[in-house]
């Protein structure tokens, strides 16, 4: 399973949850493509089918009969997957392209484009696989390329009226050269004619490509002895190398022509022509009288790429193998002057991975180059993610859009409609079953296959005898380009119904469909219906594996994403998918690392957050006998945490509503891990007293009514997202919300409503308050990690400046938090400068002021350290300061608060952000040392609960056991903080020989706390 198939459906998936939790009706069908190469190319590898001739021998019925078998073999498969990933879609009542009814649709569109004048058969040289039978389009010729070497050689054709010189044509296809008519030179190009010394000969090539020929010319034995420009060249006559066609050609064949299209950096400046095998070639032969327009030039392989018995030294070689006795047989003629290998990106099939020759074959063509300008236009009406790709990329491909080759040499798709004459002079599109049958007179066609079809004729109304169906299909990109009304069965069923819903609100797709769908769906629907079939699309990059490279099965670079999903969950799966470069349409190297982080950095805390909020409520209920229950018409809190943390989730939900409507789907994630984050690091662990039930019943109910509240807004606004882990929250909360009369069905997360924005929630004082409250504790935070104190080590004080009186009432509320945050005992709030050892200091971006100050910068820049703190805090009032005699304003410098550790007690360590000063008292106080030691003990207690899979209700009791005479500072600390140890583990850790021998035993584990070594005994009352 490859797993960038996985990620599309994520889109959309998280866009049609969206819209349906928003209130639309979304219509979720799965669709399979079940036509063209990919499927008959499978038949092929089984059954050793190499060309048309084997299909026919076998019969197209049972060749088709073997597609069909096939076309659904791994539908159980995809379902699985898919519906394991959270996609949310109707599989049962999937279209098909198969379908009757969606073929018939398909014949619709593309009478309709004939009706028009948009169709056309013409000879062409089109990409072809050899490996497929069949031409590809442009665009299918783009999708993969490899650097591979070919063999590049120099070819001498002497001219017919001097044997003794010959022009040098270079070519890495050596294969075309038995095909050869014409060499081509630039009419602008300088040749010259030089005698080479070493075979005694004459050459004839650009002057400026000696190299070619020569590994280094200057060294080279050669004169030069005469010089043309290319146009005066043209016309000249030459021995071709190969005589399988000069029979049919002579008269107005191999002879010199110009075109402009030769490059001056590769080859030697003329090339040969063979106009089977190359556009240019083609186009060239046809300028010059070569060819005709309707005639099919030398063209001896077969559909397979072998040579026929038009070439009968070469008769059933592969083009490519076929190279080496080209080749040695140049060489045997003398022909050969040069061999070398030629390293190029070339173009390869992208379904059987063989490679793409370039061959002369008559196809049927939608005319896509005049409407250029129209489909530009209509794809500026519409909005692409990211929009670079809709400009740029996208943009430049319609840009120079060609037309476009819609008829396949196969057998399983759709026919295409065309009944002609033998003649092709006279042509009937069928646009629908009714039509065919009342035009041939044939009844009951119940499937529109080619084993179905073929042998059905129409009488011609011009004489002509009968009309039969042309032997092609339909590229596959078509039907998919038909998709938006052929899965309705528009026109024939379903017209208001594709009216109302066309265009689509979005697609989504590969970035590789630039070329593919999103260019089919376009040409189409402009054509037909004159404008874009999207309002929306959102296109994704490439998963590549984590080295970079294309996922591959035979490297086995990628982890199996089945394992990835079945370990990690399919919801962090589509968390790290939406998360990455993917979703802004750039590449992405899988790392199955990533996936794990979502589930350690979101997931985890999320879920210990809703664990945690169901402990408190069990607990409130055995403590007390309340049973709480959600209020979601509660007043307005006046704890500013709750306010804050209430605040948060309606920004969220803001902008989820946001960028949804925009189809960001990639602002949504980081959002999300900020507020996970708010909510487990910041509003639960200080508010863990309260949520305990240490400020009364009244109070503890407000904070698990703020905790739920969070939890149940981040459920449903997060559901399309993470549809499991949401939906398994939801679960758990669901007994505790009351019946909503609005909620018609509350069965499921995804059955909800995305919630409103409360806007009374909003208080820009105590997000403000909040977010100093969090500088402060970072600040803080930051010095405890510099000298290595643990934040369970009590401190004595910590001094908060800020010349702002404001800055301090915001935090001075929010106390409380600090000291229990910090473990502090004692918080100053303070504007003194003095008594905070807090001294200003003015810095410039020396950049930036030298330009306007020039040659004096170097005095400011000396004199600026020496200037004084009172003289800088005076520049912030004034905006003015004179350095040096050199007169600053406001906005040259930049002002920087700092203390000055000369005059501030060495007990204290500073930290600032350069607008609040904290200083914290690092030395450790014994008086505070016990403290810390009952935290610890809490602290080990508590782990040793949470190891024995206890909940917050279980009552039991604590036994310890110390050697000898050891550790009577921690009995001590026990002694004096008992009620703290009481209310925070529910019974004080007593000697366990007070313990009773019946007692059970839960568990027993040593411990150690400042180099002392004991053990904790937890048992059953």
């Amino acid at each position: 399973m490859c797993g960038l198939w996985v990620l599309l459906g994520i889109p959309q998936d998280i866009v049609t949850r969206h819209a349906c939790a928003s209130g639309f009706y979304v219509e979720r069908r799965f669709g399979w493509d079940t036509h063209g190469l990919p499927v008959e190319h499978e038949i092929d590898k089984k059954l050793g089918i190499t060309g048309k001739d084997d299909v026919l021998a076998m019969g197209i019925d049972k060749y088709n009969a073997e597609c069909r078998a096939i076309v659904m073999r791994y539908a159980d498969e995809w379902r699985k997957t898919v519906e394991r990933m959270g996609r949310w879609i109707d599989f049962d009542n999937g279209y098909k392209t198969m379908n009757t009814n969606f073929m018939e649709s398909v014949w619709w569109a593309f009478s309709a484009l004939y009706e028009k004048g948009l169709v056309y058969r013409g000879l062409r040289v089109m990409p072809y696989s050899t490996g497929c039978t069949t031409p590809l389009s442009n665009f299918e010729a783009q999708l993969e390329y490899r650097d591979v070497q070919d063999p590049a050689v120099v070819v001498a054709f002497p001219l017919v009226d001097d044997r003794t010189t010959s022009l040098l044509a270079w070519t890495t296809t050596p294969w075309t050269l038995p095909s050869n008519l014409a060499l081509c030179v630039h009419p602008k190009y300088k040749y010259v004619k030089i005698f080479d010394e070493a075979r005694k000969e004459n050459f004839i090539l650009y002057e400026k490509l000696l190299g070619t020929v020569y590994k280094d010319p200057k060294k080279a034995k050669y004169k030069k002895v005469g010089e043309f420009m290319g146009a005066e060249m043209k016309g000249w006559r030459y021995v071709p190398a190969f005589e399988y066609f000069t029979e049919q050609f002579e008269d107005k064949a191999f002879r010199v022509v110009n075109d402009e299209y030769i490059k001056e950096d590769e080859g030697t400046g003329i090339v040969h022509q063979a106009p089977a095998f190359g556009d240019d070639d083609h186009r060239i032969a046809i300028a010059h009288g070569i060819v005709n327009p309707d005639e099919t030039p030398p063209c001896p392989i077969d559909d397979a790429g072998r040579f026929t018995k038009e070439v009968t030294d070469f008769k059933g070689l592969y083009v490519k193998d076929a190279d080496k006795e080209i080749i040695k047989m140049l060489k045997a003629k003398g022909r050969l002057i040069n061999h070398t290998m030629y390293l190029h990106s070339y173009p390869y099939c992208w379904r059987s991975k063989t490679p793409l020759i370039y061959r002369a074959i008559p196809v049927w063509f939608v005319r896509v180059q005049d409407s250029a300008d129209k489909l530009l236009a209509n794809n500026k009406e519409t909005s692409w993610v990211p929009p670079q790709i809709g400009e740029g990329r996208f943009g430049n491909w319609l840009a120079n859009a060609r037309d476009w080759s819609v008829s396949r040499n196969r057998y399983w798709g759709t026919p295409i409609p065309l009944w002609v004459s033998e003649d092709f002079q006279e042509i009937v599109a069928i646009g629908s079953i009714a039509q065919l049958e009342e035009l041939s007179g044939a009844t009951g066609i119940t499937d529109l296959h080619r084993e179905k079809i073929d042998h059905i004729t129409i009488p011609s109304k011009q004489g002509k005898g009968v009309l039969r169906r042309v032997e092609e299909v339909f590229d596959c990109w078509f039907e998919s380009g038909s998709m938006p009304y052929a899965q309705q069965h528009y026109p024939f069923q379903n017209q208001e119904k594709f009216k109302r819903t066309f265009p689509a609100d979005f697609v989504s797709e590969g970035i590789d469909q630039t070329r593919g769908w999103f260019y089919t769906l376009l040409v189409l629907s402009t054509h037909l219906f004159g404008r874009a079939p999207w309002k929306n699309l959102i296109t994704t990059g490439l998963v590549l594996a984590e080295d970079g490279k294309k996922m591959s099965k035979s490297a086995k670079n990628y982890p199996d994403p089945n394992l990835i999903i079945n370990t990690y969950g399919a919801d962090a799966t589509r968390m790290y998918l939406v998360n990455s470069p993917v979703t802004r349409a750039e590449n992405l190297r899988f790392r199955e690392a990533g996936v794990r982080e979502i589930v350690s950095r979101v997931f985890l805390p999320w879920l210990n957050a809703a664990r945690f909020f169901l402990g408190q409520v069990a607990l409130l209920k055995k403590a007390s006998d309340v049973d709480f229950r959600y209020n979601p018409h509660a007043p307005l809190s006046s704890n500013v945490m709750d306010r804050w943390i209430l605040a948060r989730c309606q920004s969220l939900i803001k902008l989820v509503r946001q960028e949804m409507a925009a189809y960001r789907l990639y602002t949504i994630v980081p959002r999300l891990l900020d507020l996970v984050d708010e909510l487990t690091n910041w509003y639960i662990r200080f508010n863990r007293r309260r949520l305990k039930g240490e400020d009364g019943i009244e109070d503890t109910l407000t904070a698990l009514n703020t905790l739920f509240e969070t939890l149940f807004t981040l459920c449903r606004t997060m559901s399309s997202y993470t549809p499991f882990l949401t939906e398994n929250i939801y679960q758990a909360l669901r007994p505790f919300i009351p019946q909503d009369p609005q909620e018609t069905d509350t069965r499921s997360i995804h059955f909800l409503l995305l919630p409103e924005v409360k806007e009374e929630y909003f208080d820009e004082t105590i997000e403000r308050q909040v977010e100093r409250m969090q500088t402060i504790i970072e600040l803080a935070r930051a010095i405890r990690d510099k000298f290595t104190l643990s934040l369970k080590t009590p401190l004595k004080e910590l001094i908060i400046f800020h010349s702002d009186e404001q800055y301090l009432a915001d935090v001075q509320p929010l106390q409380r938090y600090i000291q229990s945050e910090l473990n502090v005992q004692d918080i100053i709030f303070t504007s003194d400068e003095t008594r905070a050892g807090v001294k200003f200091r003015a810095v410039a971006d020396w950049a930036v002021l030298g330009k306007k100050l020039r040659k004096d910068l170097v005095r400011v820049k000396n004199a600026l350290p020496s200037v004084s703190s009172d003289i800088v805090k005076a520049y912030m009032d004034t905006g003015k300061l004179t350095v040096d005699g050199i007169e600053l304003v406001a906005g040259d410098l930049t002002v920087q608060r700092y203390v000055d550790m000369q005059n501030s007690e060495d007990a204290y360590a500073p930290n600032s952000d350069n607008d609040v000063v904290v200083l914290l008292d690092v030395q450790v106080h014994s008086e505070l040392q016990g403290e810390w030691l009952a935290r610890e003990l809490v602290n080990r207690v508590q782990k040793l609960r949470k190891k024995a899979g206890l909940q917050a209700t279980d009552d039991i009791d604590v036994f310890y056991s110390f050697r000898d005479d050891t550790g009577r500072d921690i009995l001590n600390a026990l002694e004096k903080h008992a009620a703290y140890v009481e209310k925070l583990v529910r019974s004080v850790p007593k000697d366990v020989r007070e313990g009773q021998q019946d007692q059970k035993l839960l568990i027993e584990e040593e411990q150690e706390i400042a180099e002392t070594r004991f053990t904790l005994s937890l048992v059953w009352p």
